[in-house]
């Protein structure tokens, strides 16, 4: 079949619709192999009715029923969300628990990267100076002593990989003994303890600001031996110090900068085995593609990870909420189900305060790239974890617990920067975000492979998209071939040897914080 013949991509013999698989998508009147003649135009990425769907009845895709039709749709017609009543949620009571007995697999042995160790037994992928901040008034100093520091400082430190402001709305105008805001203070304890960032952190505080240093970072968090003293984290407080100007104080966060930048190019990767990657892995600007290229080789290539050793974190409650049964069937015990059934049910129970429901979810982006619906959008997003057990559900802001490996949900909103903080808190060392609309997204603490899930996008973003899984749909790769070229990519931006369109061109947002407590 050429490229220019009409291709449609059915995921299951049971469904009742497919998607059109060609560039701009195919014109009314088009005739695929079968006969199925086009009623309208179907862009890419949208659903084509395979056969006639009664009013009322099943349209399916992935094998479930993603929506029931509102009127009859005849075959060949274009079907959209317009066109469905979204099912009901999947009750969360009566759920398989650990049901899904793991395949047994074969050990994958013999992978390294070069990687720095840490004193506390992670592994970072890049060797950063990270600036954190107790409070939002002080980001803008932050962020420009960093610039400084990056144009300043850093050429007399090859070694040091870059400097990194943790910059972030919290800190102050908050409530912060409510319930609910451990969460944020947390994630940002835990993202100055992230492994890319070696134990060298340098706080900066105004001084006022509800959240103070010490309940921040209390002393003991980190190692002694990285700080060199046992009095605690590498504190600057700027009302306390009696500078003369702004500039002044900016230099002095430059200065209190030199014994950590010091230190940190001292340090000299390593080979390490693969098995101290920790990989998040994300999506965004999501498509119809999404579930049938990238996420998929995603999820191979997880299970690839996971075979190594290594340890992957699959995310979004707001997208997996739909396929709950999925993943209570995978977990590793009954424990880990009913993790899993309890963040679930916190984001219905948050749903429910908010006075919305899970449609909300799908975003004008996503209908425009195919997806209909929620239900749709999670059977494809799912597909990222791969088949290998579920070992255990990390709570927003917690960190992965030492020698833990394997797969692991970590709770956490769908927006994308919220979902990559948390995962950052996690403590991943490395990101995968896909994506078939598009989205400059980038995070500074830690190398994001942007995997594209059509053609197209990669070609006209091919300064931004660092693999494009669009190849599969186009016939020309199968999933198993990019999941591996994926795992090859993963272990080169570990050691250094490549690095990312987003660190080329230095891409990333402040840190989004989930904050669930009352605001004063």
């Amino acid at each position: 079949m050429s490229a220019q013949s009409p291709r449609r991509i059915c995921m299951h013999p049971s469904d009742n619709v497919a998607i059109v698989a060609n560039d701009g998508g195919l014109a009314a009147g088009t005739v695929f192999d079968d006969g199925l003649t086009l009623r309208e135009r179907v862009p890419q990425g949208h659903k084509v009715a395979l056969v006639d769907i009664p009013a009322g009845g099943e349209v399916r895709r992935y094998n479930v029923v993603i929506g029931h039709a509102h009127a009859a749709i005849p075959a060949g017609s274009w079907v959209h969300e317009r066109l469905l009543v979204m099912p009901a949620a999947a009750s969360l009571q009566g759920l398989p628990v650990a049901t899904r007995a793991p395949v047994a697999v074969e050990p994958l042995k013999g992978f390294t990267f070069a990687g720095y160790r840490n004193a506390d037994g992670s592994v970072g992928t890049r060797n950063l100076l990270a600036i954190t901040q107790t409070v939002q008034c002080v980001a803008g100093v932050a962020r420009l002593a960093a610039e400084r520091i990056r144009v300043e400082l850093l050429p007399r430190y090859p070694n040091v990989d870059g400097v990194v402001a943790l910059e972030h709305g919290y800190g102050c105008g908050v409530a912060i003994d409510a319930p609910g805001a451990e969460i944020p203070i947390r994630t940002l304890r835990n993202i100055a303890l992230n492994p890319n960032f070696g134990g060298e952190v340098l706080v900066l505080s105004l001084g006022c600001e509800k959240l103070q240093p010490e309940r921040l970072l209390p002393e003991g968090v980190i190692p002694v031996a990285v700080q060199g003293s046992s009095c605690g984290p590498d504190v600057l407080r700027l009302q306390d110090e009696q500078h003369i100007g702004f500039m002044a104080m900016v230099e002095a966060v430059m200065q209190r900068a030199v014994p950590h930048l010091e230190r940190l190019n001292e340090r000299r990767r390593e080979t390490v085995p693969a098995s101290e990657l920790v990989v998040g892995v994300q999506c965004g600007g999501s498509d119809a593609f999404s579930g049938v290229t990238a996420n998929p080789a995603v999820g191979y290539c997880t299970d690839l990870l996971v075979r190594a050793g290594a340890t992957v974190m699959f995310s979004e409650t707001t997208e997996v909420r739909d396929a709950v049964d999925q993943l209570t069937a995978r977990a590793a015990d009954a424990s880990v189900a009913e993790a899993i059934r309890r963040e679930m049910a916190w984001y219905d129970d948050y749903l429910t305060r908010g006075g919305v429901d899970r449609s909300a979810n799908t975003t004008p982006g996503n209908k425009q790239g195919g997806l209909s619906n929620i239900v749709e959008k999670a059977m494809g997003s799912i597909v990222k974890s791969g088949s290998a057990p579920i070992m255990g559900v990390l709570r927003p802001g917690n960190k992965l617990p030492a020698g833990h490996r394997g797969l692991y949900f970590a709770a956490t909103p769908a927006s994308d920067f919220i979902c990559g903080t948390l995962q950052l808190a996690a403590g991943m060392n490395l990101h995968v975000f896909t994506t078939g609309r598009g989205t400059p997204y980038g995070l500074a603490e830690v190398p994001v492979i942007k995997v594209a899930t059509r053609s197209e996008l990669a070609r006209r973003w091919n300064d931004l998209i660092d693999l494009n899984a669009g190849v599969i749909a186009d016939g020309e790769a199968g999933i198993e071939g990019v999941g591996w070229a994926l795992f090859h990519q993963m272990l080169d931006v570990a050691s250094g040897r490549q690095r990312t369109w987003a660190e080329r061109w230095k891409l990333h947002n402040a840190l989004v914080l989930f904050n669930p407590a009352p605001v004063t």
